[in-house]
C-alpha cells in the first residue's frame, strides 16, 4: 500500500483517517489524535512534499506511506504512476 489517494482533505491542516493507516502516519510523524471530531488524523499542514503547495480543504491529495510524504494531486498522481 505505498501511495494512498484521498479524494477530499477535511481541512488545510489535517484529514481524518482510519486505523489501517495509523501505523504509516505514526512512522511519518504525521499522526494527530485527541480531536473531538474523530480519533485519528493525518497531518498535512506543511503542504506538498515536492513544492510546498498547500493542501486545502476539499483538495484531493496523496499520502506516500513508504516515504511519509503528502503530495498534491499532480505530484501524487505522478508518483503513483511511477510505482
Amino acid at each position: 500500500m505505498p501511495v494512498i489517494h484521498f479524494e477530499t482533505a477535511d481541512s488545510a491542516e489535517r484529514t481524518q483517517i482510519g486505523e489501517g493507516i495509523v501505523k504509516f502516519a505514526v512512522a511519518a510523524g504525521r499522526l494527530e489524535t485527541g480531536q473531538d471530531r474523530g480519533k485519528y488524523f493525518l497531518l498535512h499542514d506543511d503542504g506538498c512534499a515536492v513544492d510546498g503547495d498547500p493542501i486545502e480543504a476539499d483538495d484531493s491529495f496523496f499520502f506516500d506511506t513508504e516515504a511519509g510524504d503528502v503530495l498534491c494531486e499532480r505530484h501524487g498522481g505522478e508518483r503513483r504512476d511511477d510505482g
